[in-house]
């Protein structure tokens, strides 16, 4: 099953990883990803998810009855098989509660929120830098193009008075 087959309803897991894996380690992550997905299951009811690798360090996940009939501990379980898979191939996943990801020179950097000021004023970040949000609910966000944003249209830029340029 591939992300396509699955309503634009089903609930979406992004995860970014800090650095992108190299042919070999993507090829291991995308084959431990289906085998994980394949036999995901809680309490005796299998999830019918896809996920998919979109770019070198964007994972995606969705599953259609999530989305309305939640489980806590079927996504808890889901997403500690994924990061044992992650650190079996020594990949680092990047926490959204502590990063801003953006895409800067063709690869996505994460950027301490720590440290937003000072690459603000170095010129690292501006207001047409490209923010990705990996809080998107479902398939339908990313399709619909959700997924990236000019860090000007965040909450970046309002913390941080940032002003675009006529």
């Amino acid at each position: 099953m591939s992300l396509e087959d699955l309503p634009g309803g089903s609930r979406l897991w992004l995860l970014a990883l800090g650095e992108p894996p190299g042919p070999s380690r993507a090829a291991r992550l995308v084959r431990g990803l289906e085998e994980i997905l394949a036999h995901w299951r809680h309490k005796g009811r299998a999830y019918q998810a896809a996920g998919a690798l979109l770019e070198p360090q964007l994972i995606a996940v969705a599953e259609p009855v999530l989305a309305t009939q939640p489980s806590g501990c079927a996504i808890d379980g889901m997403l500690r098989k994924v990061r044992r898979l992650l650190e079996s191939l020594e990949l680092d996943l990047v926490d959204p509660a502590a990063s801003l990801l953006v895409r800067k020179d063709g690869r996505l950097l994460p950027i301490p929120k720590g440290d937003l000021q000072a690459r603000l004023d170095d010129g690292t970040l501006g207001p047409h830098t490209p923010v990705l949000d990996l809080s998107l609910y479902s398939l339908q966000d990313l399709r619909a193009g959700g997924l990236e944003h000019p860090l000007a249209e965040t909450w970046v830029a309002r913390r941080y008075r940032l002003t675009v340029d006529a």
